[in-house]
């Protein structure tokens, strides 16, 4: 544990030694706190060099406005969509870029707030959603999209609350948000009781009027529509999402595919050669010729419930 995560453990404590209310509201902010960008990598230089980038401007966490960097490559019919997880940024989809590029995809991918080159120090999920709905309206359905870790957790909320895409990879990803505030409360060190008083916190400010919106932050209690193929890649010793996340996925979305690997922990997954070739024939495959579910879109404002 670092100094900076230590004093933050500290004061959290504290403050719930008070009251768990206390604690929880010291806590609150340092959720959605993002460390500074990592830079781009030398071997990705290249790719990210060559893409057309361009803004779309969302709400943003606290509602006052951001602008996120996007990138695009290619330019084909069929759009795939990369989203990148926390603390990462659109550089490490480099590989996966320049293979779906070379098959013939547009490719779309970001930097979502307080990562990359974007702006802002705060961000949660619904950024991520706000962002597939820009990205929704500039280049309508996509043919697919991956998302890595914390972005994959959003992809599977996405695509289950109304965004069209006819495929979805997910690379490390947990299958709900419960994951992240119980890896959040078990950093800190802090109790049962300031922890249910974060959810409740959470809930409140985040998602005002909802009554259980970890029903809807969840890959599991909504899984995605019938008909869309879904590929969980995931690796046995990834330290930072547990694999038993990715059975939990393919549990709850039946027909889903497994790939399951070794050795290459949360990261480098993103460039194996057998992942961007399970990828890459995932997103080539061909729809089932049957009749897709017709599933209601959820309200814009369900994709992005803060209040304005």
């Amino acid at each position: 544990m670092n100094l900076a995560l230590a004093a933050a453990g500290t004061s959290v404590r504290a403050a719930a030694a008070l009251s768990p209310r206390w604690g929880a509201a010291v806590a609150m902010p340092l959720f959605g706190h993002v460390a500074k960008p990592r830079p781009v990598h030398a071997d990705d230089e290249a790719t990210m060099l060559r893409a057309r980038r361009q803004t779309v401007r969302i709400a943003g966490i606290d509602r006052r406005g951001v602008d996120v960097d996007t990138y695009e490559w290619g330019d084909g019919p069929r759009t795939v969509v990369l989203s990148h997880g926390w603390n990462g940024r659109a550089s490490q989809f480099s590989a996966l870029v320049r293979e779906l590029r070379a098959d013939g995809y547009r490719v779309v991918s970001f930097d979502a707030p307080a990562h990359g080159g974007s702006g802002g120090r705060h961000t949660y999920l619904v950024d991520w959603l706000d962002v597939f709905a820009a990205l929704r309206e500039r280049h309508g359905g996509f043919d697919a999209m991956v998302g890595h870790s914390f972005g994959g957790l959003a992809t599977l909320v996405g695509v289950a609350g109304g965004i069209d895409a006819a495929r979805v990879v997910t690379i490390a990803a947990p299958a709900d948000a419960d994951l992240l505030l119980s890896q959040f409360q078990g950093m800190l060190g802090y109790s049962g009781a300031v922890a249910a008083s974060m959810r409740e916190l959470f809930a409140t400010r985040y998602f005002p009027g909802e009554p259980d919106p970890f029903a809807w932050l969840s890959g599991v209690r909504r899984p995605l529509p019938a008909g869309v193929p879904l590929l969980v890649a995931h690796d046995h010793g990834d330290r930072v999402v547990p694999f038993a996340e990715a059975g939990r996925v393919v549990a709850a979305n039946p027909g889903a595919k497994l790939l399951a690997t070794k050795g290459l922990g949360h990261n480098r997954i993103l460039t194996d050669d057998a992942v961007l070739d399970a990828v890459l024939d995932h997103v080539r495959a061909p729809l089932a010729m049957r009749e897709r579910d017709v599933v209601e879109a959820v309200p814009r404002e369900k994709l992005s419930p803060v209040a304005a």
